[in-house]
């Protein structure tokens, strides 16, 4: 894409996707700037101009052709093709992530499990078998992965971050609530729950 698209609008798009799911599931075929509007609690003008940033989607007087917007914007968000994850860290939180069974119908295949506890090995969760770590870089020579997700303590993710880059991950999802610093090719999307509850607190406050 030639123009820089704001972080911001980016953001967004996730939830203009699941929205528009929300709509398939009702049958719903068509909606315009407005009703969608009212749904999301966002204006009308920001979703045309949030759109508009991709090529726009609507048609004057019809609105937005519900499931080819749905179609779109899972393009936009790398929706279309596969994404092999693994996941690094499977004690409670790592565990329950792995089980989230919503990530397959987006493409998301979780293909691979690890941990450096020894007693961890072998652990069923889901149809995956837990990894020690030391099986790590001979299961990437063999496997194509595109995404690691950390759920490891802060004090170990940079050290495994830079093995993960070493093997030719591009992509994190850290949960580590520590900045991990990687190259520009590699993208890191932090996950930090406590930055969430403080920001409910601030609500309420």
């Amino acid at each position: 894409m030639e123009r820089e698209i704001s972080q911001a609008v980016i953001r967004r798009m996730p939830r203009y996707y699941r929205y528009l799911e929300e709509l398939l599931n009702e049958n719903i075929e068509r909606i315009s700037s407005g009703d969608l509007s009212k749904r999301m609690n966002v204006t009308a003008s920001q979703i045309r101009q949030d759109l508009n940033n991709f090529g726009g989607f609507g048609q004057q007087g019809y609105g937005y052709n519900v499931q080819y917007l749905h179609d779109e914007i899972g393009k936009i968000l790398g929706l279309n093709r596969q994404h092999n994850l693994i996941l690094v860290g499977s004690g409670n939180l790592g565990q329950a992530i792995a089980n989230y069974v919503h990530f397959s119908k987006m493409n998301f295949d979780m293909v691979g499990l690890f941990d450096s506890n020894p007693d961890l090995k072998g652990k069923k969760v889901g149809p995956l078998s837990v990894m020690h770590m030391n099986e790590l870089p001979e299961f990437l020579k063999t496997h194509e992965v595109d995404i690691a997700v950390l759920t490891i303590p802060k004090e170990n993710a940079v050290s495994v971050c830079n093995e993960l880059v070493s093997l030719g991950i591009k992509g994190i999802w850290n949960f580590a609530h520590v900045d991990l610093p990687v190259p520009e090719d590699v993208k890191v999307e932090n996950v930090h729950l406590s930055d969430s509850l403080m920001q409910l607190s601030y609500q309420m406050s």
